[in-house]
């Protein structure tokens, strides 16, 4: 009997170990450390030119791009007082009069004025097209044949503190510099132009107290007029007409001078050399008006006759006929 009751026991130990077994065995898969977790991220190959950095050099690029604008638009619509005004505003000193508080306002360059009120502009903007567009001035800034009214009053301002004979030596000298422009245009005019060029000889420069002599002269085979008339030639008029173009652009006083030889009339009564001097002179005159030289610049036109002869040891001689054209200096206007 005990034998069969101790049976049971024994076999129930083996079933309470069968069941500790399994959470015995459970256990280190609980305890052991977790695998760590990969996130692989893989480059598009959109960087470079596909990314946004350009867009920083265009921005900083058309920031420059406008500041230059502005720096350009303010020197053309600005004279040169208020540029030094603002060439003073950027670089103020210890030692400077004005207060920093007084170069804004009404006190500064603007007079208090917007930089963009239309009032303010030199010249006032008129749309006179659909695409055309308006700048504050017509032009982009004073040019040599094109300056800016406030150039010539600036001009003005300083001939105005001169006496009489600091404005008449600085005429003079402008002067001097138009004659030297005159003979070189009209001597590139001559050997330029095929009709002209065998007259080279017969067109000469003199210096003189009253300005720039141009003469005109006459030679054996070639002669400006008729014999004996003021009828013009059609060499000497294509002559003249190169003469006054260069002339247009002067506003000196022009003095005209017809000469003869010393042969005289068949029939002396009729006419004479003098007549005839100032005929010639008085031809010379009109053509030049009909080329373009107004009424008002010829200060002197006259007739000497045989009285001046370009050769004194032959008064017959062909060059002894020619016109005389003079530039005048200008009296310190």
């Amino acid at each position: 009997m005990a034998t069969e009751e101790k049976a049971p026991e024994e076999e129930a130990v083996p079933a309470g170990a069968e069941a500790a077994g399994p959470s015995d065995a459970e256990a280190p898969e609980e305890d052991a450390p977790l695998a760590p977790i990969i996130v692989k991220k893989i480059a598009d190959g959109h960087g470079g030119a596909h990314g946004g950095a350009w867009k920083i050099a265009l921005a900083d690029m058309m920031t420059a791009m406008m500041a230059f604008f502005l720096l350009m638009w303010i020197l053309g619509a600005t004279n040169d007082s208020q540029r030094k005004s603002v060439a003073d505003y950027f670089k103020p000193t210890s030692q400077s009069v004005v207060a920093m508080g007084q170069l804004a306002g009404s006190n500064g360059i603007m007079g208090g004025r917007s930089i963009i009120d239309p009032d303010g502009f030199p010249y006032t903007a008129k749309q006179t097209a659909t695409l055309q567009m308006v700048t504050p001035r017509s032009e982009g800034g004073p040019t040599e044949n094109d300056p800016s009214p406030n150039s010539e009053n600036d001009r003005d301002k300083e001939r105005d503190g001169m006496n009489d004979s600091e404005k008449k030596k600085i005429v003079e000298q402008a002067d001097k510099e138009n004659f030297d422009k005159l003979e070189k245009e009209v001597r590139e005019q001559l050997e330029q132009n095929p009709n002209l060029q065998k007259m080279q000889g017969q067109v000469q420069f003199v210096r003189e107290k009253e300005g720039l002599r141009i003469e005109i002269i006459d030679k054996a085979d070639f002669s400006m007029f008729g014999l004996g008339t003021s009828q013009m030639q059609g060499g000497a008029q294509e002559l003249i007409t190169e003469v006054a173009k260069s002339l247009a652009g002067m506003n000196n006083k022009i003095a005209v001078r017809g000469h003869t030889d010393s042969l005289g009339f068949a029939k002396p009564g009729a006419r004479n050399n003098w007549s005839l001097s100032a005929e010639r002179a008085e031809a010379t005159r009109a053509m030049f008006e009909k080329k373009g030289i107004k009424p008002d610049r010829f200060a002197q036109i006259e007739g000497v006759a045989d009285t001046m002869p370009y050769n004194n040891n032959d008064p017959k001689d062909p060059r002894n006929r020619r016109i005389s054209v003079t530039v005048k200096y200008r009296d310190g206007e």
